[in-house]
């Protein structure tokens, strides 16, 4: 049985073009499942249903390994849950190593998809750190500017500061942000931009 999951970071955002790829591929639209959630964890409401579906020989098919999480230390223990205790396979569409579906190749398939995952992981890493790193030195730069960073006056949500990737990186608008951040604009740009665009080193 092929079952397929897609995700979006937000409800602004649009999963049309995952939907419509899954259907390319033959997917029944009862066994496609969709989340509008953060990747930061796996506690979403349709993910966990999905995966008491699946089952030994079933093949589950993604777009790309971030549709399915962004913390990629909880991606490999679920890819080894989902591939090794439950026995579906596992086919990411963007990324052809992670396949690892084929008669009589499970073994090497497995094989290959762990060591990709590795990698993943260690560049996820490493930008997590590299990110951090930019994140202080932007501080620096900021403070010799004038810029006063004071405990903010309200609290942050959770996912405040992968939203704020999202903004950086291109995948969100400030607008879709502060929808998906219940906040307003106004008040998402105030904090977010102190640190993402107050110093040129976090560009």
């Amino acid at each position: 049985m092929d079952y397929a999951y897609i995700r979006v970071s937000s409800v602004s955002q649009n999963i049309d073009r995952q939907y419509e790829e899954m259907i390319k591929l033959g997917i029944d639209p009862k066994r496609i499942y969709q989340d509008k959630q953060s990747g930061k964890d796996f506690n979403r409401k349709n993910y966990i249903k999905l995966k008491k579906k699946i089952k030994e020989g079933d093949n589950l098919f993604i777009k790309s390994i971030d549709r399915l999480g962004r913390n990629y230390e909880a991606i490999t223990n679920e890819w080894r849950e989902i591939s090794k205790t439950i026995k579906c396979n596992i086919v990411v569409l963007d990324m052809p190593l992670l396949d690892t579906r084929g008669e009589g190749r499970e073994l090497i398939n497995n094989f290959i998809a762990d060591i990709v995952l590795q990698i993943l992981s260690f560049v996820a890493e490493n930008e997590r750190i590299n990110i951090k790193e930019r994140q202080k030195e932007g501080i620096k730069i900021a403070k010799q500017k004038g810029v006063k960073f004071g405990r903010p006056k309200i609290e942050l949500p959770d996912n405040f500061n992968e939203i704020v990737l999202e903004i950086a990186s291109g995948r969100l608008s400030y607008d879709e942000a502060a929808i998906e951040l219940g906040m307003k604009r106004s008040t998402l740009y105030k904090y977010s931009k102190q640190i993402y665009e107050m110093a040129p080193t976090i560009k």
